[in-house]
């Protein structure tokens, strides 16, 4: 599913963020990436959803080589992959039916089925019911649990999550992290960001520990940005 080779990525001030970083994440996985803030786990995210491109190696998705994604086609590559962020990124002045629907106005899904679509993803995340209400009358909890339904309406086969959890007190952190195993438990391939290792006990799965942008066990690891 997921194939990095001797990546790295260099911001335009300097920093080099990924060095050297080679990693794989089979199909229906679920991938737990470790590290101190700064280690390259965003980065490794951000390079999955093209948000950012690397500036060397070689990253496989799906069997697509992202370098040879064009800017034109970004959006198209996007829609196999759910993405969830600790800020969640909500539209606020929206209730939350027309935020869990975004991906499906965008690929231009029908107005019945979208609703259909948006009432499941709300269920499967316990808010159903909650359509017409706006973000900023839900909990911190909610706020991320309207994030998770909103990637995963589209029904993706990949889900990543940058730190999903760091906003959260520990008993709804862990209602979070079992939505992602249960979305793993159905085939959905799951990435998540964290540094919460008790937490990551507590779920199951496999780490990829990182520090200074590279695997924690490469030689030079703890010495890169």
């Amino acid at each position: 599913m997921i194939r990095f080779e001797n990546v790295g990525k260099r911001y335009p001030n300097g920093r080099e963020a990924l060095s050297g970083l080679s990693l794989s994440v089979a199909a229906g996985e679920m991938v737990f990436l470790t590290g101190h803030s700064g280690a390259g786990k965003s980065t490794i995210l951000k390079l999955i959803a093209l948000i950012d491109r690397a500036t060397r190696g070689v990253i496989e998705v799906s069997g697509q080589n992202l370098a040879r994604i064009t800017r034109r086609h970004v959006p198209l590559y996007r829609r196999q992959i759910g993405v969830i962020f600790q800020d969640h990124k909500l539209l606020y002045d929206r209730p939350v039916w027309d935020n869990v629907a975004l991906p499906l106005v965008i690929s231009g899904v029908a107005r019945r089925e979208m609703d259909k679509r948006v009432r499941a993803a709300l269920d499967q995340v316990g808010l159903l019911g909650h359509e017409q209400s706006l973000p900023m009358e839900l909990s911190t909890g909610e706020q991320q649990r309207v994030g998770i339904a909103r990637a995963v309406v589209a029904k993706p086969p990949l889900l990543i999550a940058d730190e999903p959890t760091g906003n959260l007190d520990p008993d709804l952190a862990l209602d979070v992290m079992r939505l992602f195993r249960r979305f793993n438990d159905v085939g959905v391939t799951v990435v998540v960001a964290s540094h919460d290792l008790h937490l990551i006990e507590q779920v199951g799965g496999r780490r990829i520990a990182i520090a200074g942008g590279r695997l924690a066990d490469s030689p030079g690891a703890a010495h890169g940005a």
